[in-house]
C-alpha cells in the first residue's frame, strides 16, 4: 500500500500562514484634555453660577475704586485738604493695586486662581472696614492704598471664569461683565447722594465693604481651575471638577482618561518677553496703560469738572475759601464744594452710558475680531476727548461724557477679552496681574492730570488724554495675534 506523501513545509508557506491570521493588536486607550472636556460640556447651570459669581466680583471693585471719585469733596473739605492731597489719595490707591497686582499674579500661576480670589477679598474688605475709622488724613491714605493691594486680585475671577468657559461663548458673555461694574458704579453714587447728607461718608465706606464680605462666602460654591490643576499634576482634582460641571449641567464627560502634560515652570516673568509673545506683551502693556489713563480720567475728571463746575475750561467764580480757626492766617486756600444733588444725577447719567456700546461692543469682537475692534473704539475714544472741550449746554456736557464712558468700558471689555485669551495656561495670571500693573501706571499718574492740570490747563489735559488713546489704537491694530476663535493655550 502506497505511503500518503505529505507536502513540504516551507518557509514561504509559514509567511503565507502568518498572513491570513494576524495577531490581534491591543487596542489604544482613549484619552482627553481639559480643552476637549470643556468644548463637550458645553455650558449650562454650573455656568450661569459661575457668571453671576465671578462677575460679582465687579460690583465690589467698583464700588471701591469709584468710592474715591464721590467721598473726595467731602474729605477735601473735612481735612482742608489742596488739590495734590486729593489727588494723592487716587494715586496711593492705584500705587498698591499696581504692586499687588504683579504679586497675585506670580503667586495664582503657583498656587492657584480660587486661593489668591479669596485671599484679595478677605484683605480688600478689611482694610475698607478700617479706613472708615481713620482718625485723620495720613490714616485714611494708607488704609485706602492697602484696600487698593488687595482689589488688585480681583482679577483671578475673571480667569477663572475664563478658564471654565467653552472658546464659542467668550466673546459674548465676558463683554456682559461690564453690566455688573456698572452696577457698582451706580450703587456707589446712588448711595453716596443719600448716606453722605445723612449719616456721612464713613457709614458710607462701611456699607461698600459689605459686598466683598458676602462674596466670599459666595466663592466656597466654585472650584478651583481645572486648567490650572492639570498643570500641577493634580490630574484627579481636575477631572472631579469637571465631572461636577457636566452633572451640574446635565451633559457628559468625553471617553477615555484626562491627560495633560505636567507643567514644571510656572508664573515665570520671563515667560512674557520670550521671542514668541515679547511684541504682544509690549504693545498690551501700552494698551492697558492708556486705557486705564483714559478710563479713570474720564472718571475723576467729571467729578472734578462738576465739583468746581468748570464750563469751557473755566473756573467758577463761587470758588469756596475754608476757615480754619478765627486768625487770617490760618486760612487755607483749597477749594471746598460737596456735590449737589443734581451732580449726582450727572453722574449716573453718565455712567449708564457704560452699557450703552455694550451690543456694538459684542458684535465689534465677535465679527471684527479682538484688535480691529479695540483699534475703532479706542480712535473714537481720543476724537470724543476733544469734543469735551467744545462749549456747550450742561446737556452736551452729559452727553459727551455719556459717549465717553460708553467708549472707556469698551476698551477695557476688549483688552480684558484678549489678554486672558492670548496667554497660555502656565502665565495667563500673570500676564493679567502685570497688565493690570502696567495699567495702574496710568492710574497713579492720572489723579494729578484730572484734579490739578483740569483745573489749571483744561483744552492741555484733554489733548494729552487724546494722544494717549491714539497710541492705543495704533498699538492695538498692530498687535500681532488675533484671539477670536482661537482656543485656550495650555502651553507656552
Amino acid at each position: 500500500m502506497a505511503a500518503k506523501q505529505t507536502e513540504p513545509v516551507t518557509i514561504i508557506s509559514l509567511w503565507e500562514l502568518s498572513l491570513g491570521t494576524p495577531e490581534p493588536q491591543p487596542k489604544e486607550s482613549k484619552t482627553f484634555t481639559v480643552e476637549d472636556a470643556v468644548e463637550t460640556i458645553g455650558s449650562g447651570c454650573f455656568h450661569v453660577a459661575l457668571f453671576l459669581i465671578m462677575r460679582s466680583t465687579g460690583v465690589a471693585e467698583a464700588m471701591e475704586i469709584m468710592l474715591i471719585a464721590v467721598v473726595s469733596p467731602v474729605i477735601r473739605c473735612e481735612w482742608q485738604l489742596e488739590n495734590w492731597q486729593v489727588a494723592l489719595v487716587t494715586t496711593m490707591v492705584f500705587f498698591g493695586y499696581m504692586v499687588f497686582s504683579i504679586l497675585f499674579g506670580l503667586l495664582a500661576d503657583r498656587y492657584g486662581r480660587w486661593k489668591i480670589l479669596l485671599i484679595s477679598f478677605l484683605w480688600g474688605a478689611y482694610f475698607s472696614l478700617l479706613t472708615s475709622f481713620s482718625p485723620s488724613y495720613i490714616w485714611f491714605v494708607f488704609l485706602r492704598t492697602m484696600v487698593g493691594c488687595g482689589v488688585s486680585g480681583h482679577a483671578q475671577g475673571l480667569i477663572i471664569k475664563t478658564e471654565f468657559l467653552p472658546t464659542k461663548y467668550q466673546g459674548y458673555v465676558l463683554p456682559l461683565s461690564q453690566v455688573f461694574w456698572l452696577t457698582g458704579s451706580l450703587l456707589i453714587i446712588g448711595l453716596a447722594s443719600m448716606v453722605i447728607p445723612t449719616i456721612g461718608w464713613r457709614w458710607l465706606i462701611r456699607i461698600t465693604s459689605i459686598p466683598g464680605i458676602v462674596l466670599t462666602v459666595a466663592f466656597m460654591f466654585i472650584p478651583e481651575s481645572a486648567r490650572f490643576n492639570v498643570s500641577t499634576g493634580n490630574t484627579q482634582a481636575a477631572l472631579v471638577t469637571l465631572e461636577h460641571i457636566a452633572k451640574m449641567n446635565r451633559s457628559v464627560m468625553p471617553e477615555g482618561k484626562l491627560v495633560e502634560p505636567i507643567l514644571e515652570k510656572r508664573g515665570r516673568f520671563t515667560d512674557l518677553l520670550d521671542a514668541k509673545y515679547l511684541r504682544t506683551t509690549l504693545q498690551i502693556w501700552v494698551i492697558w496703560l492708556g486705557i486705564s489713563f483714559a478710563y479713570y480720567g474720564v472718571i475723576l475728571a467729571s467729578a472734578e469738572l462738576l465739583e468746581r463746575d468748570l464750563v469751557c475750561g473755566s473756573r467758577s467764580e463761587l470758588e469756596v475759601v475754608v476757615t480754619v480757626g478765627v486768625s487770617e492766617e490760618s486760612q487755607s486756600p483749597c477749594h471746598c464744594q460737596v456735590f449737589a444733588p443734581s451732580d449726582y444725577q450727572t453722574m449716573i447719567i453718565s455712567t449708564i452710558g457704560e452699557i450703552a456700546l455694550n451690543p456694538l461692543n459684542i458684535l465689534g469682537i465677535n465679527f471684527l475680531g479682538r484688535r480691529l475692534s479695540l483699534s475703532i473704539t479706542m480712535g473714537c475714544t481720543a476724537l470724543f476727548f476733544l469734543l469735551l472741550n467744545i462749549c456747550t449746554s450742561s446737556a452736551g456736557l452729559i452727553g459727551f461724557l455719556f459717549m465717553l464712558r460708553a467708549l472707556v468700558a469698551s476698551n477695557f471689555n476688549t483688552i480684558y477679552i484678549y489678554t486672558a485669551e492670548v496667554y497660555p495656561t502656565t502665565m495667563r495670571a500673570l500676564g493679567m496681574g502685570t497688565s493690570g500693573s502696567l495699567c495702574r501706571i496710568g492710574a497713579v499718574v492720572e489723579p494729578f492730570i484730572s484734579q490739578v492740570l483740569v483745573s489749571a490747563s483744561f483744552l492741555g489735559a484733554l489733548c494729552l488724554f487724546s494722544s494717549v488713546c491714539a497710541v492705543c489704537a495704533i498699538s492695538a491694530f498692530t498687535l500681532p495675534i488675533e484671539t477670536k476663535g482661537r482656543a485656550l493655550q495650555q502651553l507656552k
